[in-house]
């Protein structure tokens, strides 16, 4: 128990160190490199700088992750995308109130955060490594589907229509390249993503040479995905046998 243990202080650490300093980091973009996703940013802002509703925030995700941790031996991205960062801002706010030297703050995130991940790192792995192996297995048949059904219908709806509210652009983009990702790869999401990215640079910068080399670059990185998945092959024998 005690390798596990240290194994578990060490990435844990690092991880939340590297998380909290790269959430505070986005509220500085672009002029900073950050680190994140976008619905940190959301998130954060949401609580408005409130401590307990960034408390208690973070901690809403640490029954989510103990069952990852239990069914697939696995951390998941709610730890150090929600929890790490919010509950690492509100105690930081517990003491002081101002966001630019809180959870704005990398230098002040930074630290706390590698205590927060070390403390949750320690948590899940202790509490995975003694379930016994049979409550893992019944726990890993019914969450690895559920999560499985949710990235592969759930997810592509919620990308899908975040990309027709964002306008014309990406509304098109989107039903192109998820369209396509759904037939090559078996989820949309991946193409929903990019459709953003594309019909976002169309109507903010036209279509100029840099808006041409991201389509081209996009297009062409699907295609050569569903090249050697052997999506077109497949494509031709389903004609030919047509």
């Amino acid at each position: 128990m005690l390798p596990l243990i240290l194994k578990a202080v060490v990435v844990g650490g690092l991880a939340g160190f590297a998380f909290a300093a790269g959430a505070a980091r986005m509220f500085h973009a672009p002029e900073y490199q950050a680190m994140g996703a976008f619905r940190t940013l959301g998130e954060m802002n949401a609580c408005r700088g409130d401590p307990i509703a960034h408390l208690s925030f973070g901690a809403s995700f640490i029954p989510v992750t103990a069952i990852d941790a239990v069914a697939v031996g696995g951390i998941g991205q709610e730890l150090w995308h929600r929890t790490v960062p919010n509950v690492t801002a509100g105690l930081l706010l517990l003491k002081d109130k101002d966001p630019d030297r809180t959870f704005k703050n990398p230098k002040a995130m930074a630290p706390l955060g590698a205590l927060v991940g070390a403390v949750g790192m320690v948590f899940y792995m202790t509490m995975a490594s003694a379930v016994p192996a049979k409550m893992a297995t019944i726990a890993q048949k019914v969450m690895v589907p559920a999560g499985q059904a949710m990235m592969d219908y759930l997810m592509p709806i919620i990308f899908f229509l975040t990309a027709i509210d964002g306008g014309v652009h990406t509304g098109v983009a989107s039903i192109l390249y998820g369209g396509f990702a759904q037939m090559v790869m078996g989820n949309a999401v991946p193409g929903c993503v990019m459709g953003i990215l594309v019909g976002k640079a169309v109507e903010v910068d036209g279509w100029k040479r840099s808006t041409w080399i991201l389509v081209t670059a996009v297009t062409g990185l699907f295609i050569a995905v569903a090249y050697f998945r052997g999506f077109f092959t497949t494509l031709a024998n389903l004609f030919v046998a047509g």
